[in-house]
């Protein structure tokens, strides 16, 4: 899951960032409204956390411009304490929840999984399933047929990609910015790099899914048999 900080107080940004990093979602961080705005249209994240209060362009502004764009992005709203009418605003401009400033590490984490889950991307107790897989992005652990493996972070982030995609085909670019984000320097042969490290681990578990290469597009889940 991949998450977009807009926060302008950097110390808060950088801590939320490094919290969330443990917690193996994958994040980039905008310290002002405009950046915020033009990260958040990539369409690549699954759940923003954006602060009212911001430089170059508020957060209310921002989220009814991705609300116009017709963006179902889930957005937690970061608010001061008792600050009661711009979190009714913030409401009522298409957020799907707030958390008031300051708050605790639990708090955030449950609110975002329960954002995550209002959206339909994850399942009980966060695991995915496709086939004769099971995988729990908490854990990093992928299934199957009672056998289990621990994958590093980027395997993980990349088999919950496919498996949310279910059988749409993904493509080598929407991969790169999901994974490592819009700007970043990563090529085609990182892709492939981690697609070969999931088939190797598929077939350690001798499951009936299978990562299939459509030339020229991208790569799709199969099960075979």
């Amino acid at each position: 899951m991949r998450i977009l900080i807009v926060e302008d107080e950097a110390r808060l940004a950088d801590a939320l960032a490094q919290i969330l990093k443990k917690h193996h979602y994958s994040v980039d961080v905008a310290y002002d409204g405009i950046a915020g705005l033009d990260n958040a249209l990539s369409g690549i994240y699954d759940l923003l956390l954006l602060d009212i209060m911001l430089p170059g362009m508020d957060g209310m502004s921002l989220l009814r411009s991705i609300r116009a764009e017709g963006m179902s992005t889930p957005v937690i709203m970061l608010t001061a304490k008792g600050d009661n009418a711009a979190t009714v605003a913030g409401l009522d401009q298409g957020a799907d929840d707030y958390i008031a400033k300051p708050f605790s590490t639990d708090v955030l984490l449950a609110r975002i999984r329960a954002a995550l889950r209002r959206k339909g991307e994850t399942l009980q107790d966060d695991a995915l399933t496709f086939g004769d897989l099971e995988l729990n992005p908490s854990t990093l652990k992928l299934s199957s047929g009672g056998k289990e493996i621990k994958l590093i972070l980027k395997e993980c982030e990349l088999m919950e990609l496919l498996m949310t995609r279910k059988q749409a085909v993904t493509s080598k670019d929407q991969i790169i910015e999901k994974l490592w984000g819009f700007d970043s320097e990563a090529e085609n042969n990182n892709v492939e790099v981690y697609i070969s490290f999931l088939r190797k681990k598929l077939a350690f578990l001798q499951s009936g899914v299978r990562i299939s290469t459509i030339r020229g597009v991208g790569y799709v889940l199969e099960v075979t048999g």
